[in-house]
């Protein structure tokens, strides 16, 4: 351990209670309760839900724009996107459409549309985009991304060629597609989609089946639209001669993902690598003594693509240990060790008020860090001892 302790803290955001900065900044204040002369690089992450776009303008300095757009349901709705100085845009479709801008009673996602994604995507691009990266996931969607394809300017005919409603329930009646609209700036514009899902398109693991109940649909309705959704992918397949409803990731956001490679030409990645990215964090960790990250609930999904995997890929890689502070720990959490966890926390010491937990998440974090490394400078300092005693 060098003379100077060199920290890396790189969470996700606690959902509901904490954004990904504030995870940081919490743990970095117990850190400094200990070792006040830690050299401490605060890098807050994401995978690609909510929250990814204020992590990477936290970490890049980039600017934050807004611009009023459709939510889900077709309301107005004043949606953020981030600029970089290297011409590229971040688009968190969340912004737009959003399950966390829906009230439980009004979710629809036979009707739901990602519209507003599209218009996002027209700012990002009357602005000079060059590459733009878009988010995929917290989506009140399930509409295979036609709704922004339809705000780009394509046009989705039934078989009297005449313009399908809104929604992905529409999608059954599709007989054609006219391109001959489509923004042609799209051509010349690269796209990356940022997620932490690899489901396909349509089937028992596609997006209707796996993410259609948490939006609103029935068991029904899940029938309904997976059916639909194939009808889409089938007539996209004749017109580009490219199928690629299977492809991992194209269930993501609603079928988001299928749009954006089938139609934008995008290359698919899993978001905690494209903030690590953008954010410099290999470089961080290679010369890092430690590395704190977390979420708010570390479980076998985790080894998914959640942040705290990507952090532990990098930091196995220069043999970095890692400790990581969670909400909770679920079933499953320990098959982290296996992919570089070093050891794993949960926030709280027994039963507490979810009510409790949320509001107080910052002093438990800074708490839990405290005690953390109170633990780091013991340990340390016996091995320093014995080591000049030998």
């Amino acid at each position: 351990m060098s003379a100077t302790l060199n920290i890396v803290i790189a969470p996700d955001s606690f959902k509901e209670s904490l954004s990904a900065a504030d995870v940081a900044n919490a743990i970095a204040a117990g850190v400094r309760s200990v070792i006040a002369d830690a050299q401490i690089h605060c890098l807050p992450m994401a995978d690609g839900g909510e929250g990814t776009l204020d992590a990477v303008l936290a970490v890049t300095g980039g600017e934050q724009r807004q611009i009023e757009v459709a939510d889900a349901l077709g309301r107005p709705r004043l949606a953020q996107w981030g600029w970089l100085p290297n011409q590229t845009a971040i688009i968190e479709m969340a912004s737009a459409a959003g399950l966390e801008h829906i009230a439980a009673c009004d979710r629809d996602p036979a009707r739901a549309d990602t519209q507003g994604v599209g218009e996002l995507f027209l700012a990002a691009l009357d602005a000079g985009a060059q590459h733009i990266v878009l988010t995929a996931g917290g989506s009140a969607t399930n509409d295979a991304g036609s709704g922004m394809l339809r705000a780009l300017g394509m046009r989705l005919l039934d078989s009297e060629g005449q313009a399908l409603p809104r929604g992905g329930s529409a999608l059954k009646d599709l007989t054609s597609i006219d391109t001959s609209a489509l923004d042609p700036r799209l051509h010349k514009t690269g796209v990356t989609v940022a997620t932490d899902v690899r489901n396909p398109l349509c089937g028992p693991n596609g997006a209707s089946a796996i993410f259609g109940p948490q939006k609103g649909a029935t068991p029904e309705l899940v029938q309904s639209l997976d059916r639909a959704l194939s009808q889409f992918a089938n007539i996209t397949a004749q017109s580009t001669g490219s199928d690629l409803q299977d492809h991992p990731g194209a269930g993501a956001a609603g079928g988001l993902g299928f749009a954006a490679l089938a139609w934008l030409g995008a290359r698919m990645r899993p978001g905690v690598e494209v903030v690590a990215e953008l954010a410099g964090l290999e470089a961080a960790v290679a010369k890092a003594d430690l590395v704190f990250t977390g979420e708010g609930r570390m479980d076998a999904q985790t080894l998914q693509g959640k942040t705290p995997w990507g952090v532990m890929r990098l930091a196995q890689q220069y043999d970095v240990p890692v400790i990581a502070i969670a909400g909770s720990l679920g079933p499953g959490y320990e098959a982290l060790y296996d992919a570089g966890l070093t050891a794993a926390f949960s926030l709280v010491n027994g039963p507490i008020e979810l009510e409790y937990a949320l509001t107080q998440a910052p002093t438990l974090l800074q708490s839990r860090a405290t005690d953390i490394m109170r633990l780091w400078r013991f340990a340390a300092s016996a091995a320093s001892t014995h080591h000049s005693s030998g």
